[in-house]
C-alpha cells in the first residue's frame, strides 16, 4: 500500500467518512460516508467497483482526494464522476485540495488554491461538492508565523471565490499547526481568517495527538468547525491510527459538543490499516452505528 507521502508525490494529491448533520442525528436519520483516501489503492485500480462496494457496506457519502494535479476525480471528468456516484447511490459533499505553493520540477501544480482555482471551484460545483478543503501543507509551505499569515490571506481570497459558487472553504489540520513559534500556534494564526470565508475541518486524531482538546477548541471558536475527521488513536505508543472505537479518543464526549462546534458533516478516515482497509472501515462503521449515531 502506498504511504501518504508517496501517494501525494505520485498523484499530486492528498486527503485527509461518516457524514451526518446534527439535526439528522437528533432524528435518528444518519448518512454514513467514507473519506476515500482510506481506500486509495482500490480507488486507483477500480474506482467504480470500489464505490459500489462502499455503498454495499452501508456508506452513503464519500469525501474525495484526487483532483489536485489530475484535474479529475479518480481519473474521471466531473460529469462522469457525478454519474458514477449516482449509479452507486452515493454523494460527495466534500473534497480535498492542495495549496500549490510548492512546484514540481519548477512547474506549478494545477487544480490548487494558487493555480487554477477557478476551474477547481467550477468542477467541484458540477459534482455537487459543498466543501472544498485545503488538506495539507508541504514542509516548504509551512515556515514562520509570517508565512502562515500569508497563507491566511490566501485562504480568505480562495474562500471568496468558493462563496460565489455556494461552496464553503475549509482547512484540514495535522499536528504541525500546533507546534508553537515564539509562544504562538500557527493554528491560531489560521483562525484569524474571516470566519465566514474559511472554516475548519478538525482532524480529531491529529489535534488530540498534538495535545489539544477538541472540546476546548470548539468552546474557544464556536461555530467554526462544520467538518470533522473522525479517526481513532491507539492506546499504546506510537499511538498510531486505529479503527474508530478501538482506541483512546472519547468520541462520545466530543460528539456531545457538536452544536457548539457547528458540526455539519463528520468523516471517518484511517490513513493506515493493519490489514484490508475494507475490514477496518467495516469495524468503524459498526461502532459508529452502535455507539455514536
Amino acid at each position: 500500500m502506498l504511504s501518504r507521502r508517496a501517494f501525494v508525490k505520485s498523484a499530486s494529491v492528498l486527503s485527509a467518512g461518516v457524514l451526518a448533520s446534527p439535526a439528522l442525528l437528533a432524528k435518528g436519520q444518519t448518512d454514513i460516508g467514507l473519506q476515500l483516501y482510506t481506500l486509495r489503492d482500490a480507488m486507483l485500480k477500480d474506482p467504480v467497483g470500489t464505490l459500489a462496494q462502499v455503498a454495499k457496506m452501508g456508506y452513503t457519502t464519500v469525501e474525495g482526494a484526487t483532483y489536485t494535479g489530475s484535474l479529475k476525480f479518480y481519473d474521471m471528468t466531473p460529469a462522469a464522476f457525478a454519474q458514477a456516484l449516482k449509479k452507486a447511490g452515493l454523494r460527495m459533499p466534500s473534497s480535498h485540495y492542495l495549496l500549490g505553493e510548492q512546484q514540481n520540477n519548477g512547474q506549478p501544480t494545477a487544480g490548487t488554491i494558487l493555480h487554477g482555482w477557478d476551474k477547481a471551484v467550477d468542477d467541484a460545483a458540477q459534482v455537487g461538492i459543498k466543501y472544498m478543503v485545503c488538506a495539507w501543507l508541504t514542509e516548504s509551505e509551512r515556515g514562520s508565523l509570517d508565512h502562515y499569515k500569508l497563507l491566511a490571506e490566501r485562504l480568505n481570497k480562495a474562500g471568496e471565490r468558493c462563496k460565489k459558487a455556494g461552496i464553503q472553504l475549509c482547512y484540514h489540520n495535522h499536528d504541525f499547526e500546533f507546534v508553537a513559534q515564539d509562544g504562538k500556534l500557527p493554528y491560531d494564526v489560521l483562525l484569524t481568517t474571516d470566519k465566514n470565508l474559511v472554516k475548519m475541518e478538525l482532524d480529531l486524531y491529529w489535534a488530540t495527538k498534538a495535545g489539544h482538546d477538541p472540546v476546548a477548541l470548539f468552546s474557544k471558536n464556536p461555530g467554526r468547525f462544520p467538518l470533522w475527521h473522525v479517526k481513532d488513536m491507539a492506546k499504546t505508543p506510537p499511538h498510531s491510527f486505529t479503527e474508530v472505537g478501538n482506541g483512546s479518543i472519547d468520541f462520545k464526549r466530543i460528539f456531545a459538543q457538536a452544536k457548539t462546534a457547528g458540526l455539519q458533516h463528520f468523516f471517518v478516515e484511517q490513513d493506515q490499516t493493519p490489514g484490508s482497509p475494507f475490514d477496518s472501515i467495516q469495524q468503524s462503521i459498526s461502532y459508529i452505528k452502535r455507539s455514536l449515531v
